[in-house]
């Protein structure tokens, strides 16, 4: 079993550094190979996503993928920016489906902004279509407005389109995953103000009549994020599009007290996937040694489940991410007055000693 590993940039490289740690400590028999990419990608090679990284990711079984960005690049040309590394990713990994759950651990009940008796047993999962929307609607620029009262102007715009297709296979995913927790599934759409929602509403409901034993309700993007905040728990499983999905699923992440504790799975139509923690590159904090690498060992446990058929393995890294935060350890990002503040490599060191257990 082949994984790339793909650190990035920021704080990518010492939070990736500490998921390693924590598969080499498992004794399976995997090949890790590692590349550049985002920033590092562009400062090696010129793009943020070289052709052999690229090649390294569509070679390999799964890839394990840290962050990118930096505002040092904020002045380069969009395509060739960190980010574009990972929009690439997904286009040529076919990676449609964005697996985000949110779940709040009992000793992290008070690092939450919210109440206790809010949040207390927190467990969702967000599905968030990944290759369509808003984010690769053509066409898309800046132009001379056509029409309207700014005729003439010079405006900005993209297209927000998807496929029948697209709709029907994340709708699929997301009932099959909704069949193996709670059986609720709450589409999220904006269908009173966009076609392109109407539409997804529409096909979204016609899946589910394959899926009788699912509950379906169908919830406005606005009112979806105002009971995340107000009652959480009211939810199992939620599938939206790109956009919304990206907007909603960072606001759940607060949910569970921290986005450094929220990992994250994106696959393909064979379960092969790239799994990353769901924050960003932190540039300020990076190299200081502080980051919370507990998002990206979730997601290299996550890996091991839905891309590598490693499922006892990944409850084992689950329960060792338990027993760390029993003892009290926690990060800046999830400190809080009577427990232990550590650092990155401390935290990921005490996941290992305790697989070990």
């Amino acid at each position: 079993m082949k994984i790339a590993i793909l650190p990035g940039d920021g704080i990518g490289p010492e939070i990736v550094e500490q998921a390693v740690h924590v598969l080499k400590a498992l004794d399976e028999q995997f090949e890790m190979e590692t590349a550049p990419v985002g920033g590092a990608g562009y400062e090696a090679s010129g793009h943020p996503l070289p052709e052999a990284t690229l090649k390294l990711a569509q070679d390999a079984d799964a890839v394990l993928f840290g962050s990118v960005g930096d505002w040092k690049y904020d002045t380069l040309e969009r395509a060739l920016r960190p980010e574009q590394a990972i929009l690439g990713l997904r286009k040529n990994l076919k990676l449609f489906a964005n697996l985000r759950p949110a779940i709040l651990y009992p000793e992290l009940a008070g690092a939450s902004t919210l109440k206790p008796e809010v949040v207390s047993g927190l467990d969702i999962l967000i599905i968030r279509e990944l290759t369509g929307d808003i984010y690769f609607g053509q066409p898309r620029g800046v132009r001379e407005c056509p029409d309207g009262p700014f005729k003439g102007e010079r405006e900005g715009f993209d297209t927000m389109r998807y496929a029948e297709t697209e709709i029907r296979r994340i709708a699929h995913v997301a009932f099959q995953t909704a069949q193996k927790r709670g059986k609720r599934l709450t589409s999220v759409d904006k269908a009173n103000v966009l076609e392109t929602f109407q539409f997804w509403k529409d096909i979204v409901t016609d899946v589910h009549r394959e899926y009788p034993d699912v509950a379906l309700d169908h919830m406005y993007v606005d009112n979806a994020a105002m009971q995340l905040v107000r009652a959480p728990k009211k939810f199992d499983v939620i599938v939206t599009g790109n956009m919304f999905g990206d907007i909603l699923s960072d606001a759940a992440a607060m949910l569970t007290g921290s986005i450094g504790m929220l990992p994250s799975a994106s696959l393909d139509a064979n379960n092969k996937g790239l799994y990353e923690p769901s924050h960003g590159s932190a540039p300020d904090i990076a190299g200081k040694g502080i980051a919370n690498p507990l998002a990206t060992i979730l997601s290299a446990a996550m890996m091991l489940r839905y891309s590598l058929n490693k499922a006892e393995q990944a409850d084992r890294i689950e329960a060792a991410v338990k027993t760390v935060l029993a003892q009290g350890l926690r990060t800046p990002d999830i400190y809080e007055a009577g427990t232990t503040k550590v650092g990155t490599a401390e935290m990921g060191q005490a996941v290992v000693a305790a697989l070990a257990r």
